[in-house]
């Protein structure tokens, strides 16, 4: 079965990663292919790659149909995952895995406008802006909470790795580009997010871009 999943710059595509993580936790099998964000003919690409989708990447196409949106991404890798479940095996931790995960689709704006995604950035700290702040200590405050809750169970939110770790991960990519000091708790989960293998084949892989956008 014939899978391409459509991503942006490594470097820099946040929602891109989500669906690369998604799919190598599950062990799916896929090719990719990146498409320069920003350019001229990217939406023209995107949409020649996956019809009836949206310019907008990651987009799985699986035999000719197409899969948009990160979210729904995440949700065919659950369903077709080859190591076990993707989402936690306890309803009620099921379900608060999926609250997090939506939350973390819909919401911390003020954090993505102003800490994009660029993993070739490494900064000293400086203050954040009022409301970016509040996204960053939300943020946190779910990690606390659930690495106090789950701790015994693995290194990862909900112990064992699970797609809100892939939907999070973006996140410990923006704090690590801007040194924002985080607690112990959760300088563990980053350190162990971050030393994922499928995010440092993606890490590995974005170093190579020649592809440059200016922030």
């Amino acid at each position: 079965m014939a899978r391409l999943l459509v991503l942006g710059n490594k470097r820099y595509s946040s929602w891109s990663l989500r669906g690369f993580l998604a799919l190598k936790f599950a062990g799916v099998e896929f090719e990719e292919q990146v498409v320069p964000l920003f350019e001229t003919q990217t939406h023209a690409t995107i949409q020649a790659l996956a019809p009836g989708a949206p310019p907008k990447v990651p987009v799985l196409v699986e035999d000719g149909h197409s899969i948009w949106d990160s979210l729904s991404i995440m949700e065919f890798a659950a369903e077709n995952s080859l190591r076990g479940p993707l989402w936690p095996t306890d309803p009620h931790a099921r379900a608060r895995a999926r609250s997090m995960v939506a939350e973390m689709h819909g919401g911390f704006i003020a954090l993505r406008e102003h800490v994009p995604m660029n993993l070739s950035k490494c900064e000293a700290y400086q203050p954040l802006p009022e409301n970016v702040e509040q996204d960053v200590q939300r943020i946190l405050s779910i990690w606390e909470a659930c690495r106090q809750t789950y701790s015994a169970e693995g290194p990862y939110l909900f112990g064992a790795l699970s797609l809100a770790d892939a939907a999070f991960a973006p996140v410990v990519a923006r704090l690590k580009s801007r040194s924002v000091p985080v607690s112990d708790v959760c300088r563990r989960y980053c350190d162990a997010v971050w030393q994922l293998p499928a995010f440092e084949e993606w890490r590995a892989a974005a170093e190579k871009e020649v592809w440059v956008i200016d922030q």
